[in-house]
């Protein structure tokens, strides 16, 4: 075990009495289940209460294969192929193992994670004892599983089928129940199961299929085994953020299609119920993800279509209260892209997915909204979609569309339990200028997991170009210098006081103080200039406290981003406000002057950033002690990019004014940013 005992001591105080007493009761069972632990290489008979029928109840009909297009099987088909090369990479990292995987294997770090060991007894968090986690989990999660299995559903080319009963005959033989890294994660568990019951649906034709499931004691006991553990471990009060929704979504997806043991029935209810309580309690009422990290939201989304379209599939259909929700999700997600179909990057983002049919390569939200069209609908405003091929088993699958009702007429710009505001203007007018504004909860849940100290930042875009950026996430595990860099105040473009961030790190997952945010203003009229007002209570704790607004205004006429920082206090303090540019943009500083250039597609775009002379500017560009001037494009990648760091101080109130002015057309034309710091008077 990890011996951070402050970590823990930090952990602890983030519980509720409720949770502790449940942990706890977890911590018992964990020791009575210490018996159940089955070894590798050990006999593995079918398990207890196994019903003789066992006739997979839900395949795709006839004909569905004729609804995918040939565009989204060419895609899977020569994903399918590079896996059988040995060329894939997850998380950023090459795996030429993927067609012979090991396991437990971290490329990052050359470790290999405990095989043998008893799961109760591994501490995941400890890189010298698992290697980088994240990485060694990912594979396991067996999406390039599905892939093969959708590609042999399209093709029956042997190859794919033969490649993918191998490599599951071989994790199940290497993973049994309790044994190893694999079982320390529910969220992992409920993943998996997702995929199982996929790659069984694809198969259904394949002529070895029942002898691979339905009439493997080593497949029946690993169904049964992921079932039972999940009814019995799941994550509770501060951590039943997108890992209960996940693990629900498995247990309800498993129960529906593997209906095959005694308890399936009961499990089957119970999963039920887990998941629209835990959607529900994820998700604000403008369909937004709590966690406000836009990834996850994504990712919970994902899954609860998923399940919901099995349930129904199975005639065990959720309630009419989980089909809005999601749909209120779908419509978020819809109306949060930029002109280009990118999300916001708000938060942690691992790229998890709940179900993957088509090329990974295809980017994730469109994947997410297509699949949103052939369950639910899309609306008139959606942005465009390639067809995909899990939008055409997913319509094939679900027997009836559900009815949702009270949808949005036009997209949505505020969200205002979530504290999102998009100021933007309308493509019609130009190329777009998108600015997402940050004025929500810190995170979701005591420990606000997935969490960055982001308090009234922005990001700004112009037609989807990156103009300032949020940074992204990196990583999770091993590397805790750059975990807490991407998540901090300091990474994001907004203001740093006294070198502190605003909320209180306790952990890289961890947040034992929360900044609190209130929007005061929010105005986005379809004509005219577009306003958002909010302040934060981050340095507040500080002695003396201190006190930030921001106003940040967008007029769609003149095309000029306005941001204005309000800074009061009693004492001086040390304040850095950073302007994080995207990694396409160049920049020249000359004194206070920087030329920012960047390219489109219609050729080449200039703007100025006049920058206040009451502060010291200067550019950082990936260093690294400590770091600062870093983007990360996705999860295990980051790159060098610019950033532009004004240092200064406060008195007793200060006020920075800064304004963007960006072109009317979206090449060879050029805009500016300017500047300004003053002294507030009276």
């Amino acid at each position: 075990m990890s011996n951070n005992i402050g970590w823990y001591a930090r952990r602890l105080r983030q519980m509720s009495p409720v949770e502790m007493a449940g942990r706890g009761a977890d911590a018992v069972r964990r020791l009575a289940w210490t018996r159940y632990q089955v070894h590798p290489g050990a006999d593995v008979g079918p398990p207890p209460g196994l019903l003789t029928d066992r006739t997979f109840p839900t395949p795709l009909p006839v004909g569905a294969i004729e609804q995918v297009s040939t565009v989204a099987a060419a895609g899977v088909i020569a994903s399918a192929d590079r896996i059988l090369a040995g060329d894939w990479s997850l998380l950023g990292t090459r795996r030429p193992d993927i067609a012979e995987p090991d396991w437990f294997l971290d490329p990052v770090t050359g470790h290999r994670a405990p095989q043998h060991t008893l799961a109760f007894r591994i501490d995941h968090r400890d890189e010298s004892e698992t290697g980088n986690v994240k990485a060694v989990w990912e594979l396991s999660r067996h999406h390039h599983l599905t892939v093969l299995a959708s590609a042999w559903w399209l093709t029956g080319n042997e190859a794919y089928a033969e490649v993918l009963a191998e490599q599951l005959r071989s994790w199940w033989a290497e993973n049994p129940f309790l044994s190893g890294v694999h079982w320390t994660s529910g969220i992992e568990l409920g993943v998996r199961l997702v995929s199982w019951a996929w790659v069984r649906r694809l198969l259904h034709e394949w002529p070895k299929v029942e002898e691979l499931f339905d009439s493997n004691p080593e497949a029946l006991a690993q169904i049964w085994w992921h079932q039972r553990y999940l009814a019995a471990f799941r994550s509770r009060g501060s951590s039943a953020n997108n890992h209960v929704v996940a693990e629900a979504s498995g247990r309800l997806v498993a129960a529906c299609a593997f209906p095959w043991f005694a308890e399936s029935d009961a499990w089957r209810r119970d999963a039920t119920d887990q998941l629209e309580k835990a959607l529900r309690a994820n998700t604000f009422d403008s369909g937004v993800n709590r966690e406000l990290a836009t990834d996850y939201h994504r990712f919970v989304t994902e899954l609860g279509l998923v399940a919901a379209s099995e349930a129904a599939a199975a005639g065990w259909p959720v309630d009419q209260n989980t089909w809005d929700l999601l749909a209120a999700s779908l419509d978020a997600a819809a109306a949060l892209v930029d002109v280009t179909g990118r999300p916001p990057r708000q938060g942690d983002g691992d790229e998890g997915r709940a179900l993957v049919l088509d090329d990974p390569e295809l980017v994730p939200w469109g994947q997410l909204l297509d699949l949103g069209d052939a369950i639910v609908g899309a609306l008139p405003w959606w942005p465009s979609r390639r067809a995909t091929v899990v939008s055409a088993v997913a319509a094939a699958l679900l027997p009836d569309r559900p009815v949702v009702t009270g949808r949005p007429r036009r997209a949505p710009q505020v969200f205002s339990d979530a504290g999102i505001t998009l100021l933007r203007t309308s493509p019609e007018d130009g190329p777009e200028i998108w600015c997402r504004c940050d004025g929500g909860p810190h995170g979701f849940l005591s420990i606000a997991a997935h969490a960055h100290a982001d308090a009234l930042s922005v990001e700004v875009r112009h037609d989807g170009v990156e103009v300032l950026v949020d940074p992204g996430t990196y990583c999770y595990h091993g590397e805790p210098q750059w975990r807490s860099y991407f998540r901090s105040t300091l990474a994001h473009n907004t203001v740093e006081v006294d070198g502190a961030n605003q909320s209180v790190e306790g952990g890289p997952f961890l947040w034992s103080q929360h900044a609190s945010t209130e929007v005061t203003r929010t105005d986005t009229p379809e004509e005219g200039v577009q306003t958002w007002t909010a302040h934060h209570s981050g340095y507040a704790r500080l002695d003396p406290a201190l006190r930030h607004e921001r106003t940040v205004s967008l007029d769609p006429n003149t095309r000029v981003l306005t941001i204005i920082d309000n800074l009061t206090g009693e004492a001086p303090h040390s304040v850095r406000l950073a302007f994080h540019l995207g990694p396409d943009v160049e920049v020249v500083l000359s004194g206070s002057r920087a030329d920012l250039t960047w390219r489109s597609e219609a050729g080449p775009v200039s703007a100025t950033l006049h920058l206040a002379n009451e502060l010291r500017w200067n550019v950082h560009r990936g260093e690294t002690e400590p770091p600062l001037g870093w983007y990360s494009p996705g999860f295990g990648h980051r790159v060098e990019t610019t950033t532009l760091l004004g240092v200064g101080a406060v008195a007793t109130a200060l006020r920075l004014s800064s304004r963007l002015e960006l072109p009317a057309t979206s090449g060879a034309g050029s805009g500016r940013v300017s500047s300004s710091v003053e002294e507030a008077r009276g």
